[in-house]
């Protein structure tokens, strides 16, 4: 049963309204402005307000404004029931959120049929948000659930090319909780703000497991041969870089251009390059080489000191920042060498958790 409360100081009316309406509803009486906003305050939720203008210490607009501005009541309708049939008294009514006006004295059957009219209005309303909260409900799980679907799809052929050359995807996995530590400690700083947004970062962490993409281009006797390469066989390895970088744009060709697929080429292609510039494939150096490419420079290199490789053992922690902090201006850009060590701690607790198995 629909609710409504009837606030007015004059006694008749009250008794009007309650014998016109309480067959048919559930009625509640205050008498004054502060009177009904207790009982609300008390756990009274009525459905429609039937509200006097004309009251003593606080009028009608000064409750119907105080109902307004509560985020728990600012959506009862409010009819004003008042002597006040001026124009600017309507307006101003109207202005502060009233529903409708019915002018004293009243027509009993217009009374009745208004309120009828509103309390349909106002379940119909309701009933749309409840539908349009279910809506944004499924819409944002069928979003979260073709996310998760692509993550698995991305990883699956990250993994791949990762598994090549018997590294595994727990190398992907640490490596993108790298980049994305280093690319939030970094967005603190004036020169990285602008570009290391949550969302860039985001696309950062979700598209890193792709670096090594090219992997699946180069033979397994490069990859699996654990003495040094010869000069023939490293400009072949080095070619993974433009390899990973074709295969990302053929599925641009394919499926269309993204912000994820941008990242993705700038970290594939150019995670190589060198702050001086005697990196690989172009040789470019500084800020020419993407921020996602400096950042995950730092992090593969990091990854692949610390974890055994098939023509190498294991450095330590303590080694590895060493040689990190040598590369300081020369392989890696100073200022994400710095962020490195002012994050070691969480370096080696991600290195733990995303530990191989042995």
């Amino acid at each position: 049963m629909d609710s409504i409360l009837i606030v007015d100081d004059e006694t008749f009316y009250i008794d009007v309204l309650v014998e016109l309406l309480a067959g048919q509803y559930k009625v509640v009486v205050a008498k004054n402005g502060q009177q009904a906003l207790d009982r609300i305050a008390k756990g009274f939720e009525p459905d429609l307000v039937l509200l006097d203008v004309v009251m003593p210490e606080m009028d009608g607009y000064q409750v119907c404004q105080a109902l307004k501005d509560s985020p728990s009541t600012c959506d009862i309708p409010v009819i004003f029931l008042t002597v006040k049939s001026d124009v600017d008294s309507e307006i101003y009514g109207f202005d502060i959120g009233a529903a409708d006006y019915i002018a004293k004295p009243f027509s009993l059957p217009i009374v009745k049929a208004r309120v009828a009219t509103h309390l349909d209005l106002s379940r119909a309303k309701k009933r749309l948000q409840a539908h349009n909260l279910l809506l944004e409900a499924k819409v944002i799980e069928r979003t979260q659930e073709i996310s998760r679907t692509q993550d698995v799809a991305i990883f699956c052929m990250a993994t791949v090319a990762e598994t090549r050359d018997n590294e595994t995807g727990k190398h992907l996995r640490r490596t993108q909780h790298y980049v994305r530590l280093l690319a939030n400690y970094l967005s603190q700083d004036p020169k990285y703000q602008e570009q290391l947004t949550p969302t860039y970062i985001d696309l950062l962490y979700k598209s890193a497991p792709l670096h090594d993409l090219g992997k699946v281009g180069v033979p397994d006797s490069i990859l699996l041969k654990p003495s040094k390469l010869t000069p023939e066989e490293w400009e072949l390895m080095k070619r993974h870089a433009s390899f990973g970088l074709d295969a990302l744009e053929k599925a641009e060709q394919e499926y269309g251009s993204s912000s994820f697929l941008a990242v993705a080429k700038e970290i594939a292609f150019g995670h190589h390059e060198k702050w001086d510039g005697s990196g690989y494939p172009l040789g470019i150096s500084g800020d020419a080489i993407p921020l996602s490419a400096r950042l995950m420079a730092l992090a593969d290199c990091y990854d692949a000191l610390i974890n055994r490789r098939v023509y190498k053992d294991a450095f330590s922690y303590e080694s590895a920042s060493e040689i990190i902090l040598e590369g300081r201006g020369r392989h890696f850009e100073p200022a994400i060498v710095d962020a490195f060590i002012a994050l070691q701690p969480q370096f080696i607790e991600i290195a733990q958790k995303f530990a191989d198995d042995e």
